[in-house]
């Protein structure tokens, strides 16, 4: 019986791909790809830029770590170069004082403002000092790493069933039995299955309520500048600036915890963008737009993902990754690979599987 992925974002991808490796019968099903944040995030690896603490941030420095060896896999199986730049990110400070209390500071390299020009030339004059984390870096998810995943996918046997929406997880005794789908032609049919992982991203918690994950909504622009006038991710307050390779940046994002899922762009959340790209790089006000776009981050209360087994047996967790999906799938798919095929989990897999378990939030009043 094939294992169920329950949604066809980066995280049900990154899993299939790895089950499918080891032999597991995978079948992903995906209401519509498209809509799934792992194609409309800017593709950050930025656990230090990000400030990130705690075990969240042990999750992404480790899962920071993967990614290099993860991407080549990916590249090795579809033939299709993901995008992976060890670029370095600088998160600038209007003073050297905010810079020294930045939660991830010792981890980065001080910066003062001649130091700043010098790593990001025509960076705003607002800025002071700055931090360089030239461990953090990027990928290109939207336009390669997705693509790659697919390919890869495909050519490992994996089924894919677009256009059809999981209405329902079937259980029997808290163990689970199968899926109730709606198909592309609107007709209800029952999936059985043993073994299936919830992967929904924001929509996961539509499925199982108790799960307390909501969404963020987070509009993005893109500008064409020229090739190389920008080398390093510049990470702001409330914008990032992200440069690809041919010239292309991408602009993000803005958090609108009230939006819910409603979906389209809004002269508010546009002007913000603007006014974050005049801050950070005044001359970028001048590069042609490209596109604009939306998405909604799957949040929890605590911005932590939800990773391993879930209430029902058989139904595995990895959703509510917030903004740091991108950073976050290698070790996700490591974990939960893990649990599926019933390794021995190290002693490091097990400390993040307990960090990261729905269980944490058993005594939050949201959750119960």
């Amino acid at each position: 019986m094939a294992v169920l992925i329950l949604g066809g974002g980066l995280m049900g991808l990154a899993l299939a791909h790895q089950l499918a490796r080891n032999g597991q019968q995978v079948e992903v099903l995906s209401r519509r790809r498209s809509e799934a944040a792992g194609f409309v995030a800017a593709g950050m690896l930025a656990p230090h830029a990000e400030g990130l603490s705690g075990d969240l941030l042990r999750l992404g420095q480790i899962s920071l770590e993967r990614s290099p060896d993860w991407v080549e896999q990916i590249e090795a199986d579809s033939g299709v170069n993901c995008g992976l730049r060890p670029c370095g990110i600088v998160v600038p400070f209007a003073s050297e004082a905010e810079r020294d209390v930045y939660p991830t500071a010792r981890w980065g390299t001080a910066l003062n403002r001649q130091q700043l020009e010098e790593e990001v030339p025509g960076i705003g004059p607002g800025w002071q000092a700055g931090l360089l984390f030239s461990q953090d870096g990027q990928i290109d998810n939207r336009r390669q790493l997705m693509r790659a995943l697919e390919r890869s996918c495909v050519d490992l046997g994996v089924r894919f069933q677009e256009g059809l929406e999981v209405l329902e997880v079937l259980q029997s005794q808290q163990q689970l039995q199968g899926v109730r789908v709606r198909n592309a032609e609107g007709d209800l049919e029952t999936l059985k299955a043993d073994q299936a992982v919830l992967c929904c991203g924001a929509w996961s918690g539509q499925l199982l309520p108790d799960l307390p994950i909501y969404p963020v909504k987070g509009q993005m622009l893109s500008l064409q500048g020229p090739r190389d006038a920008l080398q390093r991710v510049i990470f702001g307050p409330g914008t990032y600036l992200v440069p690809r390779e041919d010239g292309l940046l991408v602009v993000g994002a803005t958090s609108e915890r009230e939006a819910g899922f409603t979906a389209g762009l809004t002269p508010f959340g546009q002007r913000q963008l603007q006014a974050g790209i005049a801050a950070l790089l005044p001359e970028a006000e001048h590069w042609p737009p490209m596109e604009r776009w939306w998405g909604f981050r799957p949040c929890t209360p605590d911005e932590g993902p939800l990773l391993g087994a879930s209430r029902i047996k058989g139904l595995w967790l990895a959703a509510g990754h917030h903004r740091n999906g991108v950073l976050l799938a290698a070790i996700t798919a490591e974990l939960l690979r893990g649990c599926l095929l019933e390794e021995e989990l190290s002693l490091e897999h097990q400390q993040l599987l307990e960090a990261f378990s729905y269980r944490r939030f058993e005594r939050d009043k949201r959750f119960d």
